[in-house]
């Protein structure tokens, strides 16, 4: 076993629950000077850091969580950060956060509301304080509370004089001043050294819940080794805000939050853009194919090119285009020339590439598309999660043109969701959607780098064309595999495998343009039958029922997809803890669903369905099983909180009465015989 220094662990037996509150207890501990502080070991901590949109906080809090990574907690991250390039600064709209929850035991939410909440401004605080409970930890820029700055966002006085914060743990830091103390002899101007206040911060929070030091230091020795007086006024800072920490009165108490046990290995923080690239790369490796990514930049999808185009040395190519019809244009050429075409893009970009969706077909070529959304409709909120893409994804093309569509649940889970878009698409020749959301392709967690010879192996789903497959020795395009229906695929060039390729409709076996009215019905219901049988290769419905393993299981479902898993997850994990029965219905294949979802879902008395949308899975999921699914939807630009699902789960518990079956024809009852 190769293991990574990052972080390593033994896997728990039982997967402890989601905690409502942090666990404490306290043993003292000496600082320099001889000043007697105490070290809090708490089970988990949520932190929020807030600021201006120039302030730092997105890579502040990736900082934080590479050292909390490193020191082998368990952790979720959400980024919020407004879609303007720069805000007006000091206001509500430029605000920036990053919310980050951390544990010695398995978190599946970045967490409902933080424990701590840093604010760099009047505006930071004004947008954060509602969600920061009573008796929460406060930290503020004292410096930042200016007139004018309070004025910005509406205070009539400054809340740090006045009062109104006393329902807090409020500590007041000069953080901007202490920073310009620190980099006094740095050699740079004020508003450079200001820059660096992020940097002190994080140094103070690296001390108060003893995070390691090393990465930091060296990430900033790395990132800006062509300005090494930038690198050294931010290690400086960064320096100074840890021995501040050590040495203040401020803060009597640091925090201590052991490493969560996991499974041995080799562990790397990931984002959700970040694993799904990677896990591109990982399929044409295992295919043996070369990968090619048309893409137009578009939030929160940009980062998967940007991942990309790192990995020529794996045969990446990849294509920045002028527009999102000539990214999906030229992946599907791609493609018709033998490589696995994929291409990216956000809600906005599916609409534009829905006739090219319709082309790839018709044409019968793999192809991934990657559909990272976003709040809609229109532009909408660029850089705020939503699920309302589904439906787009499911029926937004002209005509019968059936897509598989899967979408992931975890950033980490993004990989092996990559890899399964590509074996659909290869194996069944078919674009395939892949349904990730800015919160899994924004957000963090550990992930265990798996060992290559554990991946699927796709060559065998590629099976290029190399000689007639007629009869009378022609080659014919669209003669079928009898398992999949997959259609003949063939690369240009190929001595006698010349064929016709087109939008036009095709004659069965030849590929020949038909219009003739018996071809065109049978084409198109065997291409909706080549999707109905991927059925077939799919797993069974995921279903969590602890109950149900020893006994009488629970009465009420919750069935969800994509990044909803970690909320409903945390939600469940409570309804638990309180001694109720819950099961936890989890899609990663929408379309086809599962082969045996109708029977599972007709196991239960009620089943509810959270989506970040107006409720477009339960349409689909009444539409197809005659199941009435309640509905739970928000579109906030926010994920579910696990609280808000626990009370909606328990409202359905206490309610749910058990459903009155009506025996079939040709059951004992029905014809009148008792046994």
């Amino acid at each position: 076993m190769e293991v990574d220094p990052l972080m390593t662990g033994t896997n728990p037996t039982v997967a402890p629950s989601e905690s409502n509150g942090a666990l404490a207890t306290t043993v003292p501990s000496s600082a320099p000077g001889g000043l007697v502080k105490s070290v809090v070991a708490l089970d988990r901590v949520v932190i929020r850091l807030a600021g201006d949109s120039g302030d730092g906080m997105q890579l502040t809090g990736n900082r934080f969580t590479s050292e909390t990574a490193s020191f082998g907690n368990d952790l979720k991250t959400l980024p919020n950060f407004p879609a303007e390039i720069r805000a007006p600064t000091g206001t509500l709209p430029g605000v920036s956060s990053f919310q980050l929850q951390f544990a010695d035991h398995d978190v599946m939410t970045p967490g409902d509301a933080p424990d701590v909440l840093v604010a760099m401004n009047p505006a930071a605080l004004k947008a954060n304080l509602a969600e920061l409970p009573g008796g929460g930890l406060l930290i503020l820029d004292s410096d930042e509370f200016t007139p004018r700055n309070l004025a910005k966002v509406g205070y009539a006085t400054n809340p740090i004089e006045d009062g109104s914060l006393e329902g807090w743990q409020t500590v007041s830091v000069p953080l901007t001043s202490m920073t310009l103390e620190a980099l006094k002899d740095s050699g740079l101007g004020k508003k450079e050294a200001e820059r660096s206040k992020n940097m002190f911060t994080l140094g103070l929070l690296s001390w108060m819940y003893h995070r390691p030091t090393e990465g930091t230091i060296r990430f900033l020795e790395r990132q800006f080794r062509r300005k090494p007086e930038i690198a050294a006024a931010n290690i400086a800072a960064f320096r100074a805000g840890y021995n501040y920490g050590d040495t203040t009165e401020a803060f009597a108490v640091s925090y201590e939050i052991k490493p969560a046990p996991m499974k041995p290995g080799r562990y790397r923080n990931i984002s959700g853009n970040q694993a799904l690239a990677l896990g591109l790369v990982a399929a044409g490796q295992r295919s043996g194919l070369p990968i090619f990514l048309g893409a137009y930049p578009i939030t929160p999808a940009s980062d998967i090119l940007h991942e990309m185009s790192r990995h020529k040395a794996f045969g990446v190519r990849t294509f920045q285009a002028e527009d999102e019809i000539a990214g999906i244009a030229a992946a599907i050429g791609a493609s018709f020339g033998g490589a696995l075409g994929i291409t990216t893009t956000s809600g906005p970009g599916v609409s534009l590439k829905s006739e090219a969706m319709g082309l790839a077909v018709m044409t019968e070529l793999p192809l991934v598309i990657v559909d990272v959304q976003r709040g809609g409709p229109s532009t909408g909120l660029p850089t705020k999660t939503e699920q309302s893409d589904l439906l787009q994804a499911m029926f937004g093309r002209n005509g019968e043109a059936p897509i598989p569509v899967i979408a992931p649940r975890s950033p980490g889970d993004c990989f092996d969701a990559a890899i399964e878009a590509a074996r659909i698409a290869l194996a069944y020749r078919t674009p395939v959607i892949l349904l990730s959301d800015g919160y899994l392709a924004n957000g963090a967690e550990p992930w265990a780098i798996p060992a290559v010879d554990e991946l699927p192996d796709l060559t065998g789903d590629v099976g290029f064309a190399t000689e007639p497959n007629g009869e009378d020795g022609e080659y014919l395009p669209y003669l079928r595999d009898p398992e999949t229906l997959a259609r003949a695929w063939a690369i240009p060039g190929t001595a006698g495998m010349q064929h016709r390729i087109g939008g036009l409709e095709k004659a069965d076996r030849t590929g020949n343009i038909s219009y003739d009215p018996a071809n065109h019905d049978f084409m198109t219901r065997t291409r909706q039958a080549k999707v109905d049988g991927i059925a077939a290769s799919i797993p069974l419905t995921d279903v969590e029922d602890p109950d149900g393993l020893d006994g009488e299981g629970a009465r009420v479902a919750v069935i969800g997809w994509g990044s909803t898993y970690g909320p409903i997850g945390a939600a469940c994990r409570r309804i638990r803890s309180s001694g109720r029965k819950v099961a936890q219905i989890h899609l990663r294949h929408i379309n086809p669903f599962p082969a045996d979802l109708g029977e599972v879902l007709a196991r239960y008395d009620r089943v509810i369905c959270p989506e970040m949308n107006l409720g477009q899975l339960s349409m689909l999921l009444r539409a197809r099983y005659l199941v009435d699914v309640q509905s739970h939807t928000q579109v906030r630009g926010l994920p579910f909180r696990a609280a808000e699902l626990a009370a909606v789960i328990q409202d359905a518990i206490d309610t749910a009465q058990p459903t009155a079956v009506t025996p079939s024809a040709g059951s004992p009852a029905v014809n009148g015989a008792q046994q």
